[in-house]
């Protein structure tokens, strides 16, 4: 699928539920829809959570070691 059909297929399911479901339905479906998608982009390896945490990747547990020599 491509992008536009994705943002096609999204828009079509949000606007299904803001007219079936109120504004609550579209809220949720959005906000659970950016959660499928935070999800889907980590598992396909295109989302690297450190940069969303602003922690490096060597910085795993929030803390350096620093090493005197």
């Amino acid at each position: 699928m491509t992008s536009t059909q994705i943002g096609l297929l999204t828009g079509l399911v949000l606007g299904l539920a803001g007219a079936f479901g109120g504004f609550e339905a579209f809220l949720i479906v959005l906000v659970l829809g950016t959660v499928g998608l935070l999800v889907g982009r980590y598992l396909d390896g295109k989302l690297d959570l450190a940069q969303l945490t602003g922690r490096d990747r060597d910085d795993f547990h929030g803390h350096r070691d620093h090493h005197i020599s």
